[in-house]
């Protein structure tokens, strides 16, 4: 099942990252989804891969942002 666009993602994803990482998400799922035979649950745990190559998850503010990890 991939996705066309953004709003299609789950709201986990939607809910949580910003648009650009949506983006990203959404490129990494379908590629993988494709690459390994419609495998969803490791077409998801690519797309959260290639998130985090981006971006990381401030662990004070709980949001996603741009750039490593100060921590």
């Amino acid at each position: 099942m991939p996705y066309a666009k953004r709003s299609e993602l789950p709201d986990s994803v939607q809910n949580v990252l910003p648009p650009h990482a949506q983006d990203i998400y959404k490129e990494a799922f379908n590629s993988a989804w494709d690459e390994y035979n419609h495998d969803e649950s490791r077409a998801h745990a690519i797309a959260w891969g290639a998130v985090k190559k981006k971006y990381h998850k401030n662990e004070k503010t709980g949001k996603w942002e741009e750039g490593p990890s100060s921590e």
